[in-house]
This record gives structure tokens, C-alpha cells and sequence, in this order.
């Protein structure tokens, strides 16, 4: 159970989260980048499975080492992956848009924006709750989507996560990235209760 006028809060952690994203990949980029949160759905776990379907996507996952403990999911199509690390990359070289695959480049590219947009939407996640939350080193996968959901909550069948439906604007070209946070609830309750809304 949460006070109701706490829920504003999942708003405002959403926004905070996707904005600082967004602040520290213009810095790498360069680029003039906004993240927009779009839904945020409490889904059942199985849903979400189902949700996000077989297609094979790029995943950068992140497990949260301090309350509200858990773990965070990007998930990204492979063209989204492309633009954004040749985005990175720049005049850098090392970036091949024809090439089936990715360079090693773009691939350490990759890794460096997986780790700009999970510390960012951390860093927005802790201001809002006034805590501070450490986290694990990010994983990649390039796979099933589903697969990716099982692998990290699989075995919390009866809980249910958030999920963040986002949509980063760079490069002129709309660039989707679904965020799903499978926060401990509970205390994520805990730590939402401690706060004072007016």
C-alpha cells in the first residue's frame, strides 16, 4: 500500500531518470538529445514477457546493489544501436554503417552509452528518492527480449515491475528505448513512504 498522493512520485522518478539521461548523452554526443517518457505501466511479470516478445533486441541491463535493490533493462533495436554509437563515434572513425555486426568501435561505444543512460536514470531515481544507490557494472546481451526478462525476473512470478516507455530524440531520427525497472517493491515503497509530498 502507498499514500496516493505518492504516486506522483513514479512521475516524477521516470522523468528525472530520463532527463538525466538524456543531459549526459548530449555531453558525449554532442548532439541536442531528449529523452521522453511516454507510459508507465505496472506490469505483471509474465506479461512483460509477452510484451516484449522473441524479436532479437540489444539489451544493457544493470543490478541495483542498495535499496530499492532490483534491476534495470534498456532494450534497444539493433538500427537504434547502430545510429547511436555512430552518433558517439563521430568524425572518431572506427564506425562501419554497412557493416552487418558491429565494429569494435561501435561496440565500446555501445558499452559506453549503456553505462551513460543506466548511471543517469540511477543518479535521477536517487535525487527523487533522496538516497543514494549503487549499482553493479552494466551486462550486454543481444538476443530474444523475452529471454532477457526470464533470465533477470524469472523467478519472481508473482511480482510485478515498471515499465518506463521511452523514446530518445537524436540525431533527427526517433530512436525508441523501452526502460523496465524490476525494483524489490516493497521497498521501494519503503523508501517512497519516507518522503514528505505536500
Amino acid at each position: 500500500m502507498i499514500d496516493i498522493r505518492k504516486l506522483a512520485l513514479f512521475n516524477k522518478m521516470a522523468k528525472e531518470g530520463g532527463n538525466t539521461v538524456a543531459d549526459h548523452l548530449s555531453q558525449m554526443t554532442g548532439m541536442d538529445t531528449q529523452m521522453e517518457i511516454t507510459k508507465i505501466n505496472f506490469i505483471d511479470i509474465p506479461d512483460i514477457k509477452t510484451h516484449v516478445g522473441d524479436e532479437k533486441l540489444i539489451g544493457i541491463s544493470i543490478q541495483l546493489q542498495e535499496p530499492p535493490h532490483g534491476h534495470i533493462l534498456f532494450l534497444l533495436n539493433y538500427a537504434n544501436a547502430k545510429t547511436l554509437a555512430q552518433g558517439m563515434l563521430g568524425d572518431m572513425g572506427g564506425a562501419d554503417p554497412d557493416s552487418d555486426g558491429f565494429t569494435d568501435m561501435e561496440r565500446s561505444a555501445i558499452q559506453e552509452i549503456g553505462n551513460i543512460m543506466t548511471s543517469g536514470f540511477i543518479d535521477g531515481w536517487a535525487n527523487v528518492l533522496e538516497t543514494t544507490i549503487d549499482m553493479g557494472t552494466p551486462t550486454f546481451t543481444y538476443g530474444p527480449g523475452s529471454g532477457m526478462v526470464d533470465q533477470l525476473v524469472g523467478d519472481r512470478d508473482s511480482n510485478m515491475a515498471l515499465m518506463f516507455d521511452s523514446r530518445i530524440h537524436a540525431l533527427d531520427s526517433d530512436i525508441d528505448v523501452t526502460v523496465y525497472t524490476f525494483p524489490q517493491l516493497d521497498e521501494l515503497v519503503g523508501l517512497m513512504q519516507e518522503i514528505d509530498v505536500n
